[in-house]
This record gives structure tokens, sequence and C-alpha cells, in this order.
């Protein structure tokens, strides 16, 4: 059986998952993470996109998050994030339309456009696509 460590993942809304995971993957602002036991003590902002967890037995299992932050210490792994969605809750062609949508308003620029915004609603949406992607790889 492979070493486990705990990881709780924590939203807004609450605690969405507390459990034994033997490996977690998240997208950090300086690139990809891989965390297991044993590695070194973190903390690190995180892009939107997947969340990972190979559970306790191999099982995996992905959600989805707008941002947040990881904190990795010895024995625990805890993603504080802003929205949390597990992967299979999310709705493919919702976020193709968001997608179009902030597309449409990068192009579409007004004289009370807000650039920032619309990249950041391009990427969660872009990452949510990402997210579904990841989970039909399984």
């Amino acid at each position: 059986m492979a070493m486990t460590v705990h990881c709780d993942i924590v939203s807004a809304e609450g605690e969405i998952f507390s459990g034994l995971v033997e490996f977690v993957t998240a997208h950090g602002v300086l690139g990809d993470l891989g965390i297991a036991m044993g590695h070194a003590p973190l903390i690190t902002s995180l892009k939107p996109g997947p969340i990972t967890l190979t559970k306790q037995g191999g099982e995996r299992e992905v959600f989805y998050i707008s941002s947040g932050f990881l904190e990795v210490q010895p024995n625990m792994v805890k993603v504080l994030a802003d929205t949390v969605q597990r992967a299979g809750d999310l709705d493919e062609a919702s976020a193709q339309e968001a997608v179009k949508a902030a597309e449409k308003a990068l192009h579409e620029k007004g004289a009370d456009f807000d650039y920032s915004a619309a990249a950041v609603r391009l990427a969660e949406a872009a990452a949510q696509l990402r997210t579904l992607q990841q989970i039909r790889k399984k």
C-alpha cells in the first residue's frame, strides 16, 4: 500500500474534501505541482484549473478551482479555494459559452471596458474546459 498524506479542500462554502490521498496534482502560478508524502513544505498560489487527487487505493477524483492557495506540511496538504466544484458537476456547454462570451468581450472593447475582468472570465472558463478534458482521460 502506498504512503498517504491527509488532504483537505476548503472553499468559502465549506469543506469539500477531507481524507487520505497518495498524490495531489495542481496548477501553481509558477508551474504544475505534484505532491506526495514527504514533499517539502510550501505555500503557493493556484491558477484556475483542475486539482486531481489519487486517493488511498488508487481511485482518482478531480475538482475544479477558480483560484486559491495550496499549503503543504509534512503530513498534510490543504487547498484553500475561492470556488470549488467536483469536475463531474461542471457543465461543458456553459463553459464553452463562457469562453465565447469572454473572447467576444475582449474583441469588442468599449469605452468602459474592463480588460482584466474579461481576461479572468476567459481564464476561468478555459480552465473549466481543461478540467472536463482531464476527467475524460481517466
